[in-house]
């Protein structure tokens, strides 16, 4: 299928994450294949002497009770069948377990750590007939799962041909041979057939492997534009961004103008900058800054507290000292205390005439 030209840039973070937890991830089956015929040829291998031991057993146990076997009514034909299934159950599943075990192990490698329960919902999609047609005529990946299917079937249809066509000559020797003797026989030409066809498959697991990543990779590529929405959606849009910053910003300064009309004096320099302090000996132990401001946010301040009476002074070297070293909460600096107090101490006797501000 034909891949959209403007996606160019390889995928996100983002997107990778967001494919696997929909269950998309790059797998091979060809691997999965491979590794299952090659556990079992390893299973058989390992289990081969328990494995005939128990079918000696099976066999020993019904050519020795046979004449018993004679009349058996329905639950003895039951009990001998679920006898037989639990023998062969028992002589199987080691190499069974072997398979599950190393299939599990190459999906794990493949994939890595996933659950996801997406795989299973239903999606109408699937069964849309006319992609379902694309996909049978027009996909190139259809095209190459017909030609790893068409090399598998040769190498699986070859492997008994070339190992039959070598062992010719010795099959008059098995006239000669004891059944344990022609069973071995069977198994050694049956392992070399498997062999003959899992090398030519395992090579075609590998170079599959190494397709199905890139493949997965260039399905997952994104276009520039899909990449800055990406980014937007995980930043924030910058318009709605200013507007939060806005807003905050309106309500910081409504707070900070409340807080104004609450201060003892506000200092400037007189144009550019305004600090106004607030000093009550039983909630700090020095005047704390309750507002500042540089510009238009002095020109406010200083509004704010014409309008509710608070004293404003000019001081320009305290103002500059005032907003460089402090922010909003903070107590003044300890260098700064004797002029702020000349300052409060003189708004004081202005308002109280005649009394002694240490009384």
């Amino acid at each position: 299928m034909a891949r959209d030209p403007s996606k160019t840039e390889n995928a996100t973070p983002r997107r990778i994450s967001k494919a696997r937890t929909e269950g998309n991830v790059p797998k091979s089956q060809e691997v999965v294949k491979a590794v299952s015929i090659l556990a079992g040829l390893i299973g058989l291998t390992i289990c081969l002497k328990y494995m005939s031991s128990e079918l000696l057993d099976i066999f020993r146990h019904f050519l020795g009770y046979a004449p018993a076997y004679r009349d058996l009514n329905d639950a003895g034909i039951y009990n001998l069948g679920f006898r037989i299934s639990l023998s062969l159950a028992k002589t199987i599943l080691p190499t069974i377990l072997l398979i599950g075990l190393l299939v599990f192990v190459s999906l794990r490698l493949q994939v890595g750590k996933l659950w996801t329960t997406k795989v299973f919902q239903f999606k109408l999609s699937r069964f849309n007939p006319i992609n379902g047609i694309k996909r049978m005529f027009v996909s190139v990946d259809t095209l190459l799962r017909l030609g790893k299917s068409l090399l598998q079937a040769l190498f699986i249809g070859l492997a008994p041909l070339l190992v039959i066509k070598a062992e010719m000559r010795n099959f008059p020797e098995l006239y000669y041979m004891d059944a344990a003797g022609i069973a071995h026989y069977i198994l050694d030409i049956g392992s070399r057939m498997v062999i003959y066809a899992l090398v030519p498959m395992m090579i075609i697991a590998v170079a599959d492997f190494f397709y199905t990543r890139w493949d997965y990779a260039q399905n997952l590529k994104m276009s520039k534009d899909e990449i800055k929405d990406e980014r937007k959606q995980m930043e924030g849009d910058e318009v709605i961004k200013g507007q939060l910053r806005r807003k905050m910003m309106q309500i910081s300064m409504r707070r900070m103008l409340k807080d104004v009309a609450k201060a003892d004096v506000v200092i400037t320099n007189p144009t550019h900058i305004a600090v106004a302090l607030r000093y009550n000996p039983m909630e700090a132990p020095a005047p704390v800054v309750v507002a500042r401001g540089a510009d238009r946010i002095a020109e406010k301040i200083k509004e704010t507290a014409r309008q509710h009476g608070v004293p404003i002074r000019e001081h320009k070297a305290l103002a500059r000292a005032l907003y460089k070293q402090t922010d909003i909460g903070d107590l003044i600096p300890q260098e700064l205390f004797r002029a702020v107090a000349l300052i409060l101490a003189q708004i004081w006797k202005a308002k109280n005439p005649g009394k002694n501000p240490g009384m």
